[in-house]
Protein backbone atom coordinates (compact mmCIF):
# COMPACT_ATOMS: atom_id res chain seq x y z
CA UNK A 1 0.00 0.00 0.00
CA UNK A 2 1.38 3.72 -1.01
CA UNK A 3 1.48 6.61 1.48
CA UNK A 4 -1.81 7.90 -0.26
CA UNK A 5 -4.10 4.84 1.06
CA UNK A 6 -2.85 4.81 4.59
CA UNK A 7 -3.64 8.76 4.61
CA UNK A 8 -6.91 8.06 3.29
CA UNK A 9 -7.53 5.56 6.05
CA UNK A 10 -5.73 7.33 8.47
CA UNK A 11 -8.21 10.51 7.72
CA UNK A 12 -11.29 8.00 8.02
CA UNK A 13 -10.77 6.97 11.25
CA UNK A 14 -10.26 10.28 12.46
CA UNK A 15 -13.54 11.54 11.01
CA UNK A 16 -15.16 8.45 13.13
CA UNK A 17 -13.77 9.67 16.59
CA UNK A 18 -14.60 13.74 15.34
CA UNK A 19 -18.41 12.73 14.39
CA UNK A 20 -18.17 11.37 18.19
CA UNK A 21 -17.56 14.35 19.64
CA UNK A 22 -20.12 16.08 17.48
CA UNK A 23 -22.72 13.21 18.35
CA UNK A 24 -21.66 13.98 22.23
CA UNK A 25 -23.13 17.50 21.88
CA UNK A 26 -25.91 16.93 20.69
CA UNK A 27 -27.26 14.09 23.37
CA UNK A 28 -29.08 15.42 26.42
CA UNK A 29 -31.63 12.95 27.24
CA UNK A 30 -32.11 8.88 27.37
CA UNK A 31 -34.05 9.21 24.23
CA UNK A 32 -31.09 10.71 22.49
CA UNK A 33 -28.58 8.78 23.66
CA UNK A 34 -30.49 5.50 23.13
CA UNK A 35 -32.76 6.34 20.29
CA UNK A 36 -31.23 9.57 18.69
CA UNK A 37 -34.08 11.50 19.68
CA UNK A 38 -36.27 9.25 17.17
CA UNK A 39 -35.91 12.16 14.97
CA UNK A 40 -34.58 10.61 12.05
CA UNK A 41 -35.76 11.54 8.26
CA UNK A 42 -35.75 9.01 5.15
CA UNK A 43 -32.34 9.62 4.30
CA UNK A 44 -30.41 9.39 7.45
CA UNK A 45 -32.72 6.78 8.53
CA UNK A 46 -32.25 4.40 5.90
CA UNK A 47 -27.82 4.98 5.77
CA UNK A 48 -27.72 4.24 8.66
CA UNK A 49 -30.16 1.44 8.61
CA UNK A 50 -28.58 -0.42 5.79
CA UNK A 51 -25.07 0.38 7.78
CA UNK A 52 -25.87 -1.72 10.37
CA UNK A 53 -27.23 -4.64 9.15
CA UNK A 54 -24.65 -4.90 6.41
CA UNK A 55 -21.42 -6.01 8.26
CA UNK A 56 -18.18 -7.92 7.55
CA UNK A 57 -19.78 -11.17 6.88
CA UNK A 58 -21.96 -9.54 4.44
CA UNK A 59 -19.14 -7.23 2.39
CA UNK A 60 -16.18 -10.42 3.35
CA UNK A 61 -18.03 -13.15 3.49
CA UNK A 62 -20.88 -12.30 0.69
CA UNK A 63 -17.65 -11.88 -1.76
CA UNK A 64 -16.04 -15.38 0.00
CA UNK A 65 -19.36 -16.84 -0.99
CA UNK A 66 -19.36 -15.69 -4.09
CA UNK A 67 -15.62 -16.92 -5.16
CA UNK A 68 -17.03 -20.36 -3.92
CA UNK A 69 -20.50 -20.74 -5.18
CA UNK A 70 -20.51 -17.63 -7.51
CA UNK A 71 -23.73 -16.31 -8.15
CA UNK A 72 -26.00 -17.90 -5.86
CA UNK A 73 -23.35 -16.85 -2.99
CA UNK A 74 -25.51 -13.67 -2.74
CA UNK A 75 -28.20 -15.30 -0.81
CA UNK A 76 -26.88 -15.10 2.21
CA UNK A 77 -26.96 -11.38 2.11
CA UNK A 78 -30.57 -11.06 0.04
CA UNK A 79 -31.77 -13.28 3.17
CA UNK A 80 -30.81 -10.44 5.65
CA UNK A 81 -32.54 -7.46 2.77
CA UNK A 82 -34.99 -10.13 2.73
CA UNK A 83 -35.93 -9.93 6.38
CA UNK A 84 -35.37 -5.98 6.93
CA UNK A 85 -37.99 -5.72 3.73
CA UNK A 86 -40.56 -7.96 6.23
CA UNK A 87 -39.83 -5.87 8.99
CA UNK A 88 -39.92 -2.75 7.36
CA UNK A 89 -43.40 -2.93 5.42
CA UNK A 90 -45.36 -5.45 8.15
CA UNK A 91 -43.98 -4.54 11.61
CA UNK A 92 -41.79 -1.28 11.70
CA UNK A 93 -44.46 1.58 11.73
CA UNK A 94 -46.28 -0.94 15.00
CA UNK A 95 -42.74 -1.45 16.37
CA UNK A 96 -41.98 3.08 16.41
CA UNK A 97 -45.22 3.93 17.86
CA UNK A 98 -44.06 1.94 20.69
CA UNK A 99 -41.82 4.18 22.23
CA UNK A 100 -39.86 1.59 24.00
CA UNK A 101 -36.05 0.94 24.00
CA UNK A 102 -35.57 -2.61 23.90
CA UNK A 103 -37.37 -6.01 22.62
CA UNK A 104 -37.92 -7.15 26.29
CA UNK A 105 -39.38 -3.91 26.75
CA UNK A 106 -41.73 -4.58 24.44
CA UNK A 107 -42.40 -8.09 25.39
CA UNK A 108 -43.40 -6.61 28.93
CA UNK A 109 -45.79 -3.98 27.50
CA UNK A 110 -47.49 -6.97 25.49
CA UNK A 111 -48.11 -9.45 27.93
CA UNK A 112 -47.90 -7.91 31.14
CA UNK A 113 -44.43 -7.96 32.60
CA UNK A 114 -43.50 -11.52 33.13
CA UNK A 115 -40.17 -12.23 30.71
CA UNK A 116 -38.45 -9.95 30.20
CA UNK A 117 -35.50 -10.85 32.39
CA UNK A 118 -35.15 -13.76 30.87
CA UNK A 119 -35.86 -12.70 27.08
CA UNK A 120 -32.85 -10.15 28.15
CA UNK A 121 -30.54 -12.23 28.84
CA UNK A 122 -30.94 -14.03 25.75
CA UNK A 123 -30.67 -10.76 23.64
CA UNK A 124 -27.68 -9.73 25.66
CA UNK A 125 -26.08 -12.90 24.63
CA UNK A 126 -26.70 -12.34 21.02
CA UNK A 127 -25.66 -8.87 20.47
CA UNK A 128 -22.71 -9.14 22.96
CA UNK A 129 -21.49 -12.17 20.69
CA UNK A 130 -22.20 -10.00 17.39
CA UNK A 131 -20.12 -7.74 18.89
CA UNK A 132 -17.32 -9.48 19.23
CA UNK A 133 -16.92 -11.43 15.95
CA UNK A 134 -17.31 -8.13 14.43
CA UNK A 135 -14.18 -7.05 16.30
CA UNK A 136 -12.22 -9.33 15.53
CA UNK A 137 -13.67 -9.17 11.57
CA UNK A 138 -11.85 -5.43 11.75
CA UNK A 139 -8.56 -6.55 13.82
CA UNK A 140 -8.29 -8.46 10.50
CA UNK A 141 -8.48 -5.60 8.08
CA UNK A 142 -6.13 -3.59 10.49
CA UNK A 143 -3.81 -6.76 10.47
CA UNK A 144 -3.73 -6.24 6.86
CA UNK A 145 -3.20 -3.06 6.53
CA UNK A 146 -1.10 -1.43 9.08
CA UNK A 147 0.95 -5.42 9.76
CA UNK A 148 -0.09 -5.45 13.45
CA UNK A 149 -0.08 -7.80 15.81
CA UNK A 150 -3.45 -9.14 16.32
CA UNK A 151 -3.87 -8.12 19.87
CA UNK A 152 -2.91 -4.43 19.21
CA UNK A 153 -5.02 -4.42 16.40
CA UNK A 154 -8.24 -5.43 18.64
CA UNK A 155 -7.42 -2.71 21.11
CA UNK A 156 -6.59 -0.70 18.28
CA UNK A 157 -10.08 -0.92 16.52
CA UNK A 158 -12.21 -1.28 20.04
CA UNK A 159 -10.71 1.72 21.08
CA UNK A 160 -11.93 3.66 18.55
CA UNK A 161 -15.27 2.34 18.18
CA UNK A 162 -15.67 2.38 21.95
CA UNK A 163 -15.13 6.08 21.96
CA UNK A 164 -17.27 7.38 19.39
CA UNK A 165 -19.86 5.11 21.00
CA UNK A 166 -19.65 5.97 24.49
CA UNK A 167 -19.13 9.95 23.59
CA UNK A 168 -22.69 10.12 21.91
CA UNK A 169 -24.55 7.26 22.27
CA UNK A 170 -26.91 6.28 19.09
CA UNK A 171 -26.21 10.08 17.87
CA UNK A 172 -22.70 9.16 17.29
CA UNK A 173 -23.40 5.74 15.94
CA UNK A 174 -25.61 7.66 13.73
CA UNK A 175 -23.25 10.30 11.98
CA UNK A 176 -20.33 7.79 11.70
CA UNK A 177 -23.06 4.97 10.16
CA UNK A 178 -24.24 7.76 7.78
CA UNK A 179 -20.38 8.15 6.45
CA UNK A 180 -19.81 4.76 6.85
CA UNK A 181 -23.11 4.24 4.20
CA UNK A 182 -21.50 6.40 1.84
CA UNK A 183 -17.97 5.07 1.56
CA UNK A 184 -19.46 1.60 1.13
CA UNK A 185 -21.46 2.29 -1.51
CA UNK A 186 -18.68 4.50 -2.97
CA UNK A 187 -15.86 2.11 -2.27
CA UNK A 188 -17.70 -1.45 -2.71
CA UNK A 189 -20.16 -0.26 -5.65
CA UNK A 190 -19.20 2.30 -7.82
CA UNK A 191 -15.82 1.11 -7.63
CA UNK A 192 -14.53 -2.40 -6.90
CA UNK A 193 -17.72 -3.84 -8.93
CA UNK A 194 -16.70 -2.46 -12.01
CA UNK A 195 -12.81 -2.85 -11.33
CA UNK A 196 -13.35 -6.39 -10.72
CA UNK A 197 -15.71 -7.32 -13.71
CA UNK A 198 -13.15 -5.74 -15.99
CA UNK A 199 -9.96 -7.15 -15.04
CA UNK A 200 -11.74 -10.45 -14.75
CA UNK A 201 -12.68 -9.71 -18.96
CA UNK A 202 -16.11 -9.31 -18.85
CA UNK A 203 -19.73 -11.43 -17.95
CA UNK A 204 -18.97 -13.40 -21.13
CA UNK A 205 -15.23 -14.37 -20.00
CA UNK A 206 -16.15 -15.47 -16.39
CA UNK A 207 -19.34 -17.61 -18.23
CA UNK A 208 -16.20 -19.05 -20.13
CA UNK A 209 -13.94 -19.37 -17.62
CA UNK A 210 -16.42 -21.10 -14.89
CA UNK A 211 -18.32 -24.00 -14.47
CA UNK A 212 -22.41 -23.59 -14.86
CA UNK A 213 -23.46 -23.59 -11.15
CA UNK A 214 -21.46 -20.95 -10.78
CA UNK A 215 -24.18 -18.45 -12.74
CA UNK A 216 -27.26 -20.99 -11.49
CA UNK A 217 -29.30 -18.95 -8.70
CA UNK A 218 -29.62 -22.12 -6.39
CA UNK A 219 -26.38 -23.80 -7.00
CA UNK A 220 -25.34 -23.17 -2.88
CA UNK A 221 -27.90 -25.50 -2.05
CA UNK A 222 -31.48 -25.14 -1.40
CA UNK A 223 -31.47 -26.65 2.16
CA UNK A 224 -28.96 -23.47 2.69
CA UNK A 225 -31.14 -20.97 1.67
CA UNK A 226 -33.90 -22.41 3.54
CA UNK A 227 -31.83 -22.07 6.76
CA UNK A 228 -30.74 -18.46 5.58
CA UNK A 229 -33.54 -17.53 5.96
CA UNK A 230 -34.87 -19.41 9.36
CA UNK A 231 -31.63 -17.62 10.38
CA UNK A 232 -30.98 -14.28 9.24
CA UNK A 233 -34.42 -13.16 7.83
CA UNK A 234 -36.24 -13.93 11.31
CA UNK A 235 -33.21 -12.69 12.77
CA UNK A 236 -33.72 -9.26 11.70
CA UNK A 237 -37.56 -9.02 12.34
CA UNK A 238 -36.23 -9.89 16.35
CA UNK A 239 -32.58 -8.16 16.69
CA UNK A 240 -32.29 -5.78 19.44
CA UNK A 241 -29.58 -4.37 17.35
CA UNK A 242 -32.48 -3.58 14.37
CA UNK A 243 -35.20 -2.42 16.89
CA UNK A 244 -32.99 -0.31 18.69
CA UNK A 245 -32.53 1.76 14.93
CA UNK A 246 -36.30 1.57 13.99
CA UNK A 247 -37.03 2.95 17.42
CA UNK A 248 -34.81 6.12 15.89
CA UNK A 249 -37.18 6.90 12.84
CA UNK A 250 -39.23 10.44 12.74
CA UNK A 251 -43.07 8.31 12.50
CA UNK A 252 -43.83 5.16 11.39
CA UNK A 253 -43.62 6.55 8.05
CA UNK A 254 -40.37 7.25 7.85
CA UNK A 255 -39.26 3.38 9.65
CA UNK A 256 -41.81 1.87 7.12
CA UNK A 257 -40.24 4.11 3.88
CA UNK A 258 -36.52 4.43 4.81
CA UNK A 259 -36.33 0.50 6.02
CA UNK A 260 -37.44 -0.50 2.72
CA UNK A 261 -35.12 1.63 0.66
CA UNK A 262 -32.86 0.18 3.33
CA UNK A 263 -33.62 -3.32 2.58
CA UNK A 264 -33.32 -2.98 -1.45
CA UNK A 265 -30.22 -1.78 -1.00
CA UNK A 266 -29.11 -4.45 0.25
CA UNK A 267 -30.45 -7.13 -2.30
CA UNK A 268 -28.26 -4.84 -4.73
CA UNK A 269 -25.50 -5.37 -2.30
CA UNK A 270 -25.78 -8.66 -2.00
CA UNK A 271 -25.73 -9.40 -5.67
CA UNK A 272 -22.31 -7.08 -5.83
CA UNK A 273 -20.15 -9.26 -3.34
CA UNK A 274 -21.67 -12.33 -5.33
CA UNK A 275 -20.08 -10.96 -8.63
CA UNK A 276 -16.75 -9.63 -7.03
CA UNK A 277 -16.35 -12.93 -5.43
CA UNK A 278 -17.31 -14.87 -9.09
CA UNK A 279 -14.37 -12.15 -10.98
CA UNK A 280 -12.23 -13.01 -8.09
CA UNK A 281 -12.44 -16.79 -8.82
CA UNK A 282 -11.55 -16.05 -12.75
CA UNK A 283 -8.43 -13.93 -11.56
CA UNK A 284 -7.38 -16.06 -8.13
CA UNK A 285 -8.86 -19.77 -9.05
CA UNK A 286 -6.33 -21.35 -6.22
CA UNK A 287 -6.55 -19.15 -2.92
CA UNK A 288 -5.95 -20.74 0.14
CA UNK A 289 -9.80 -19.44 1.66
CA UNK A 290 -12.53 -17.98 0.15
CA UNK A 291 -12.30 -15.05 2.25
CA UNK A 292 -9.35 -14.47 1.42
CA UNK A 293 -11.11 -12.90 -2.14
CA UNK A 294 -11.65 -9.48 -1.11
CA UNK A 295 -8.50 -8.78 0.60
CA UNK A 296 -7.09 -10.50 -2.84
CA UNK A 297 -8.66 -8.75 -5.15
CA UNK A 298 -8.33 -4.99 -3.55
CA UNK A 299 -4.61 -5.61 -2.71
CA UNK A 300 -3.79 -6.63 -6.74
CA UNK A 301 -6.54 -5.43 -8.76
CA UNK A 302 -7.46 -1.75 -7.34
CA UNK A 303 -5.21 1.58 -8.45
CA UNK A 304 -3.27 3.67 -5.54
CA UNK A 305 -6.24 5.96 -3.51
CA UNK A 306 -8.60 3.73 -4.60
CA UNK A 307 -7.35 0.58 -2.30
CA UNK A 308 -7.12 3.05 0.53
CA UNK A 309 -11.13 3.81 -0.07
CA UNK A 310 -11.94 -0.04 -0.59
CA UNK A 311 -10.30 -1.05 2.37
CA UNK A 312 -11.91 2.25 4.47
CA UNK A 313 -15.48 0.61 3.10
CA UNK A 314 -14.74 -2.44 4.40
CA UNK A 315 -13.66 -0.96 7.79
CA UNK A 316 -17.10 0.56 7.29
CA UNK A 317 -18.79 -2.20 7.12
CA UNK A 318 -17.63 -3.90 9.76
CA UNK A 319 -17.63 -0.55 12.21
CA UNK A 320 -21.02 0.11 11.70
CA UNK A 321 -22.26 -3.54 12.53
CA UNK A 322 -19.82 -3.23 15.82
CA UNK A 323 -21.06 -0.17 17.11
CA UNK A 324 -24.65 -0.90 16.72
CA UNK A 325 -24.22 -3.95 18.55
CA UNK A 326 -22.35 -2.34 21.20
CA UNK A 327 -24.81 -0.27 21.86
CA UNK A 328 -27.74 -2.63 21.48
CA UNK A 329 -25.68 -4.60 24.10
CA UNK A 330 -25.28 -2.00 26.54
CA UNK A 331 -28.81 -1.41 26.14
CA UNK A 332 -29.91 -4.29 27.23
CA UNK A 333 -27.64 -5.16 29.93
CA UNK A 334 -28.51 -2.17 31.29
CA UNK A 335 -32.23 -1.35 30.92
CA UNK A 336 -33.54 -5.47 31.02
CA UNK A 337 -30.93 -6.77 33.27
CA UNK A 338 -29.25 -4.72 35.83
CA UNK A 339 -32.33 -2.49 36.46
CA UNK A 340 -34.33 -5.42 36.97
CA UNK A 341 -31.97 -6.99 39.23
CA UNK A 342 -32.23 -3.68 40.99
CA UNK A 343 -35.71 -3.81 41.11
CA UNK A 344 -36.44 -0.69 39.30
CA UNK A 345 -39.81 0.06 37.09
CA UNK A 346 -38.65 0.53 33.69
CA UNK A 347 -40.04 3.54 32.14
CA UNK A 348 -40.26 4.42 28.44
CA UNK A 349 -39.67 8.37 28.64
CA UNK A 350 -36.70 10.83 27.98
CA UNK A 351 -34.74 10.13 31.23
CA UNK A 352 -32.63 13.21 33.41
CA UNK A 353 -28.55 13.34 32.12
CA UNK A 354 -27.55 10.95 34.98
CA UNK A 355 -29.46 8.26 33.23
CA UNK A 356 -27.37 9.29 29.94
CA UNK A 357 -24.03 9.00 32.19
CA UNK A 358 -25.09 5.55 32.90
CA UNK A 359 -25.75 4.15 29.62
CA UNK A 360 -22.38 5.77 28.87
CA UNK A 361 -21.10 3.68 31.69
CA UNK A 362 -22.67 0.45 30.14
CA UNK A 363 -21.16 1.20 26.99
CA UNK A 364 -18.41 1.72 28.24
CA UNK A 365 -18.28 -1.71 30.45
CA UNK A 366 -19.70 -3.82 27.12
CA UNK A 367 -17.00 -2.64 25.25
CA UNK A 368 -14.51 -3.44 27.20
CA UNK A 369 -15.78 -6.92 27.57
CA UNK A 370 -15.95 -7.07 23.97
CA UNK A 371 -12.49 -6.50 23.14
CA UNK A 372 -11.09 -8.98 26.50
CA UNK A 373 -13.56 -11.78 24.81
CA UNK A 374 -12.40 -10.97 21.41
CA UNK A 375 -8.87 -11.14 22.58
CA UNK A 376 -9.30 -14.39 24.01
CA UNK A 377 -10.82 -16.01 21.30
CA UNK A 378 -9.41 -17.32 18.07
CA UNK A 379 -12.78 -18.49 15.95
CA UNK A 380 -16.52 -17.18 16.93
CA UNK A 381 -17.95 -18.34 13.88
CA UNK A 382 -20.00 -21.31 16.15
CA UNK A 383 -20.44 -18.70 19.25
CA UNK A 384 -22.22 -16.37 16.85
CA UNK A 385 -24.19 -19.49 15.43
CA UNK A 386 -25.35 -20.64 18.99
CA UNK A 387 -25.92 -16.68 19.57
CA UNK A 388 -28.93 -16.90 16.33
CA UNK A 389 -29.91 -20.40 16.95
CA UNK A 390 -30.95 -19.36 20.60
CA UNK A 391 -32.36 -15.76 19.68
CA UNK A 392 -34.68 -17.05 16.30
CA UNK A 393 -35.60 -20.68 18.42
CA UNK A 394 -36.40 -18.61 21.83
CA UNK A 395 -37.50 -15.25 20.72
CA UNK A 396 -39.18 -15.33 17.37
CA UNK A 397 -42.59 -16.61 18.37
CA UNK A 398 -43.40 -14.74 21.79
CA UNK A 399 -42.19 -11.81 19.27
CA UNK A 400 -44.35 -11.88 16.37
CA UNK A 401 -47.28 -14.08 18.37
CA UNK A 402 -47.71 -11.13 20.45
CA UNK A 403 -47.43 -8.44 17.64
CA UNK A 404 -50.54 -10.95 15.38
CA UNK A 405 -52.35 -12.81 17.83
CA UNK A 406 -54.09 -11.38 20.82
CA UNK A 407 -54.91 -14.68 22.78
CA UNK A 408 -51.12 -15.30 23.12
CA UNK A 409 -49.92 -15.29 27.16
CA UNK A 410 -47.28 -13.93 29.34
CA UNK A 411 -47.22 -17.51 30.65
CA UNK A 412 -46.97 -18.74 27.03
CA UNK A 413 -44.12 -16.62 25.98
CA UNK A 414 -41.99 -17.67 29.14
CA UNK A 415 -42.87 -20.79 28.20
CA UNK A 416 -41.48 -20.46 24.18
CA UNK A 417 -38.27 -18.72 25.25
CA UNK A 418 -37.61 -21.46 27.75
CA UNK A 419 -38.36 -24.35 25.82
CA UNK A 420 -37.28 -23.28 21.96
CA UNK A 421 -33.71 -22.13 23.79
CA UNK A 422 -33.13 -25.56 25.62
CA UNK A 423 -34.26 -27.36 22.45
CA UNK A 424 -31.87 -25.39 20.30
CA UNK A 425 -29.37 -25.86 23.00
CA UNK A 426 -29.81 -29.82 23.30
CA UNK A 427 -30.17 -30.05 19.56
CA UNK A 428 -26.44 -28.57 19.04
CA UNK A 429 -24.84 -30.78 21.52
CA UNK A 430 -26.73 -33.66 20.00
CA UNK A 431 -26.16 -32.66 15.77
CA UNK A 432 -23.42 -30.48 16.10
CA UNK A 433 -23.19 -26.05 16.10
CA UNK A 434 -23.69 -26.08 12.70
CA UNK A 435 -26.18 -28.01 11.50
CA UNK A 436 -29.61 -27.73 10.84
CA UNK A 437 -31.39 -29.32 12.84
CA UNK A 438 -31.25 -26.88 16.12
CA UNK A 439 -32.79 -24.08 14.42
CA UNK A 440 -36.12 -26.55 12.92
CA UNK A 441 -36.52 -28.50 16.23
CA UNK A 442 -36.23 -24.82 18.06
CA UNK A 443 -38.46 -23.24 16.40
CA UNK A 444 -40.72 -25.90 16.17
CA UNK A 445 -40.96 -26.63 19.94
CA UNK A 446 -40.89 -22.99 21.00
CA UNK A 447 -44.42 -22.28 18.41
CA UNK A 448 -45.64 -25.54 20.21
CA UNK A 449 -45.26 -24.46 23.91
CA UNK A 450 -46.53 -20.54 23.04
CA UNK A 451 -49.87 -21.93 21.87
CA UNK A 452 -50.35 -24.62 24.11
CA UNK A 453 -49.69 -22.90 27.38
CA UNK A 454 -51.10 -19.63 25.80
CA UNK A 455 -54.49 -21.60 25.65
CA UNK A 456 -53.98 -23.35 28.63
CA UNK A 457 -53.74 -19.75 30.99
CA UNK A 458 -55.56 -17.01 31.49
CA UNK A 459 -55.74 -14.54 28.94
CA UNK A 460 -53.43 -11.45 29.53
CA UNK A 461 -55.45 -8.83 31.78
CA UNK A 462 -57.47 -6.53 29.55
CA UNK A 463 -56.21 -3.56 31.15
CA UNK A 464 -52.37 -4.28 29.67
CA UNK A 465 -54.33 -5.24 26.68
CA UNK A 466 -55.95 -1.85 26.08
CA UNK A 467 -52.38 -0.15 27.13
CA UNK A 468 -50.31 -2.34 24.44
CA UNK A 469 -53.46 -1.46 21.56
CA UNK A 470 -53.63 2.35 22.89
CA UNK A 471 -49.40 2.20 21.94
CA UNK A 472 -49.26 0.16 19.40
CA UNK A 473 -52.26 2.10 17.18
CA UNK A 474 -50.31 5.63 18.46
CA UNK A 475 -51.90 7.11 20.80
CA UNK A 476 -50.72 9.94 21.71
CA UNK A 477 -52.74 9.89 24.85
CA UNK A 478 -50.90 6.92 26.69
CA UNK A 479 -47.90 8.67 28.58
CA UNK A 480 -44.79 7.59 26.98
CA UNK A 481 -43.01 7.39 30.29
CA UNK A 482 -45.93 4.64 31.24
CA UNK A 483 -44.77 1.94 33.37
CA UNK A 484 -43.62 -1.22 31.09
CA UNK A 485 -43.59 -3.62 33.38
CA UNK A 486 -45.42 -4.77 36.62
CA UNK A 487 -43.40 -4.19 40.05
CA UNK A 488 -42.99 -8.16 39.82
CA UNK A 489 -41.11 -8.37 36.23
CA UNK A 490 -38.61 -5.61 37.30
CA UNK A 491 -37.41 -8.01 40.20
CA UNK A 492 -37.24 -11.31 37.84
CA UNK A 493 -40.13 -13.08 39.72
Amino acid sequence: MSAVDYTVIVIYLAGMLALGWWGMRRTTSTSDFLVAGRRLGPAMYSGTMAAIVLGGASTIGGVGLGYQYGLSGAWMVLTIGLGLLALSVFFSARIARLKVYTVSQMLDLRYGGSSGLISGIVMWAYTLMLAVTSTIAYATIFDVIFGLDRMIAIVLGGAIVICYSTLGGMWSITLTDMVQFVVKTVGVLLLLLPIAVVKAGGFGAMRDELPDAYFSPMGIGAQTVFTYVLIYSFGMLIGQDIWQRVFTARDDRVARSGGTAAGTYCLVYAVAGAVIGTAAKVLYPELGSPDDAFATIVQDALPVGVKGLVLAAALSAVMSTSSGALIACATVANNDIWARLRGRTLRTGDGPHDEVAGNRLFILIMGIAVVGISIVLNDVVEALTVAYNVLVGGLLMPILGGLLWKRGTGAGALASVGVGGVTVIGLMAWKGILANEPIYGGLLASLAAYVVVSLATKPTDAAVLDVWRRRLAGDETVPADEPTATPAATTGA
